[in-house]
């Protein structure tokens, strides 16, 4: 189950940064011994892919945090994040760690699942944070806009050592998300009724 969480969480991370995970475990299986990625991800870890993945990171990085900018690259991303999230997914659930060391058997048989599932986690990730950025910069006229990219790509990193060094802790991100997704759920149905009353109140006058 422990194989389950570290993919889950190298998804999830990926909803919020396609390149902070997949850098995080070529890293980690190229100069150190926390992770020992399967034969057929081990590419991850060469010279040359990491070079990419940090490149193709500080365009990220540069792009999420300029308000406009940031919904163009949400768009880009919808395709982009899912596949870092299912290739996270069936890397990280495949690999060995310091807290997984026979980590074959869950997907033993259905070597496409871990992928689909990894898709599937971090498109929903994206679409969360692709939907709350623009009410975030609506709200605080753009200048929320690099806080909230900060803020998410430090959890995208947290994340992704989390899952590969104590995957157990998932849980509780998995438990934020959820309660972020209500509060947000929630401010926009405020928003929408304020709008709402603000708009009969003009016509009244």
């Amino acid at each position: 189950m422990l194989e389950v969480l570290t993919g889950t969480g190298l998804a999830a991370s990926a909803g919020l940064n396609a390149y902070i995970p997949l850098l995080t475990m070529g890293l980690l299986a190229r100069h150190t011994d926390l992770i020992d990625l399967p034969s057929g991800w081990q590419w991850l870890g060469n010279g040359w892919v990491i070079g990419i993945l940090a490149v193709l990171l500080v365009i990220e990085v540069v792009a999420d945090k300029v308000p406009v900018v940031d919904h163009v690259n949400d768009v880009v991303q919808t395709v982009v994040r899912p596949t870092a999230g299912g290739l996270a997914f069936g890397a990280g659930s495949a690999s060995e760690t310091v807290t997984v060391s026979d980590p074959g058997n869950f997907f033993s048989s259905n070597d496409w699942v871990p992928v689909a599932t990894g898709v599937l986690i971090a498109l929903g990730v994206h679409l969360l944070k692709s939907a709350a950025r623009p009410v975030i910069n609506a709200t605080t006229a753009g200048a929320g806009a690099p806080v909230a990219s900060t803020a998410e790509d430090a959890t995208s990193v947290l994340m992704s050592v989390v899952a590969i060094l104590l995957p157990v802790l998932v849980l509780a991100f998995l438990l934020g998300l959820v309660l972020f997704l209500f509060w947000f759920l929630r401010r926009r149905s405020d928003r929408r009724r304020e709008r709402q009353a603000a708009r009969a109140a003009g016509f009244r006058v």
